[in-house]
C-alpha cells in the first residue's frame, strides 16, 4: 500500500520510492522518511563531489600549460585559436608542443637564449595537411655574468683525447634531448628534484677561469651529498651514465619534446628505457664532473632548447 501524506511539511517520507516530504509525527513512516533523507543526502553529497570534482578537473586543464615568458630561454605561449584542429607545429626547423586547455589549441614554444628579440612565427599543419602562421613577440632579457674557478684545470681545457670521449657523448646527449618521444602527455606542473640553495640561476653568461663559455643551461641546487633527487614529472629514462662534463647524468624524456636533465650525481638509481613516475627517487646528489661541491643541475629541454626550469614550477613551490 502507498505510505500516507502529510498535509504538513516535516521529515522525508517514500511513496512508490519516491522521497516525499511529511509531518514527522504521520506513523507508518518512520523508517521510511529516515530512509527517504539519507537517500536524499547521499544524491545531494554525490552531486556535490562531481561538481568538485569538475571544477578541479577544469583547473587541472587550464593548469597544463606552463607559465609563458616570451624571452631568449623562455617559452612563448602561442594561442592558435578555436577553431583550429592541428595536428603538428613547428618553431623553424623543430617541432613544438601542442596543447589543448579545453577552449583552444596552445603552441608551447621553447625560445633559445641566442634567439633575437622580435617577431617571430610558429607553423601548424591542420589534418587536412593545410599550413598556417601565427607571429608572436620575443623581448629582450639580460642575463647575469657568472665568474668560477675551477681547480681541475682539465675540466676547463680538455686535451685532444678527451674532445674525442666530449664529442661521442654529445651525441648522446643530444639524440635524448631532440628525441620527441612517444610517452604519455606529462603534467606540465613539474615539483622540485631537491629542495637546496639556488646558487646559479639559469641563463648566466658563465666564465671558467676567466675563460668565458657557453651560458648556463638550468639551475643548480646546492645540498648535501647523498641527499635524494626525485623526478620532476613521469617519463622515461632516454639516457643515463657519465660523462666528462655532467658527470653521472639522467635525462628523462616527458613526451612532445619536453626532456628533463639532472647532472652531478653521486649515483644513479634507473637505467635507461625504464619508466619513471613522479616525484620516483632516480639519483642522489653529487659533485661528478665539473662541479666546485655538491648539487644538482636541473636543465629542462623543450623542442631540443634549453629553457628556464623554474616556468615549469606551480605557484605553489616558489
Amino acid at each position: 500500500m502507498p505510505l500516507p501524506l502529510a498535509r504538513r511539511t516535516g521529515a522525508y517520507c517514500v511513496k512508490r520510492h519516491n522521497p516525499v516530504w511529511v509531518n514527522k509525527s504521520v506513523s507508518g513512516c518512520p523508517k521510511a522518511s529516515y530512509f527517504a533523507r539519507w537517500k536524499i543526502l547521499k544524491m545531494m553529497r554525490i552531486s556535490l563531489i562531481a561538481i568538485l570534482f569538475l571544477s578541479s578537473f577544469m583547473l587541472a586543464r587550464a593548469a597544463e600549460l606552463p607559465r609563458g615568458r616570451a624571452v631568449p630561454g623562455g617559452i612563448a605561449i602561442v594561442d592558435l585559436g578555436k577553431q583550429v584542429e592541428p595536428s603538428k607545429a613547428y618553431f623553424g626547423k623543430h617541432r613544438v608542443m601542442l596543447r589543448h586547455d579545453g577552449k583552444g589549441w596552445f603552441a608551447v614554444v621553447g625560445l633559445p637564449l641566442s634567439l633575437k628579440p622580435g617577431k617571430h612565427e610558429v607553423e601548424y599543419i591542420t589534418h587536412q595537411g593545410k599550413r598556417h602562421k601565427v607571429a608572436f613577440t620575443v623581448h629582450s632579457k639580460q642575463y647575469a655574468v657568472q665568474h668560477i674557478t675551477i681547480k681541475n684545470k682539465h675540466l676547463v681545457d680538455p686535451t685532444t683525447r678527451d674532445m674525442v670521449r666530449i664529442r661521442k657523448e654529445y651525441r648522446t646527449i643530444h639524440h635524448a634531448l631532440a628525441s620527441w618521444g612517444k610517452t604519455p602527455r606529462a603534467n606540465l606542473n613539474f615539483e622540485m628534484p631537491i629542495h637546496g640553495i639556488i646558487t646559479s640561476p639559469f641563463g648566466l653568461r658563465r666564465i671558467f677561469n676567466g675563460q668565458p663559455r657557453k651560458p648556463h643551461s638550468g639551475l643548480d641546487i646546492a645540498a648535501k651529498t647523498g641527499t635524494p633527487i626525485h623526478a620532476a614529472s613521469s617519463g622515461i629514462v632516454a639516457a643515463a651514465g657519465h660523462y666528462f662534463f655532467d658527470g653521472n647524468t639522467v635525462l628523462l624524456n616527458h613526451g612532445q619534446g619536453l626532456v628533463t636533465m639532472y647532472c652531478h650525481m653521486s649515483q644513479i638509481k634507473v637505467k635507461p628505457g625504464q619508466h619513471v613516475k613522479r616525484g620516483q627517487i632516480i639519483g642522489l646528489v653529487g659533485s661528478t664532473g665539473r662541479a666546485t661541491g655538491p648539487h644538482l643541475h636541473w636543465g629542462v629541454s623543450l623542442n631540443d632548447t634549453m629553457v628556464e626550469p623554474d616556468l615549469f614550477l606551480s605557484a605553489d613551490v616558489h
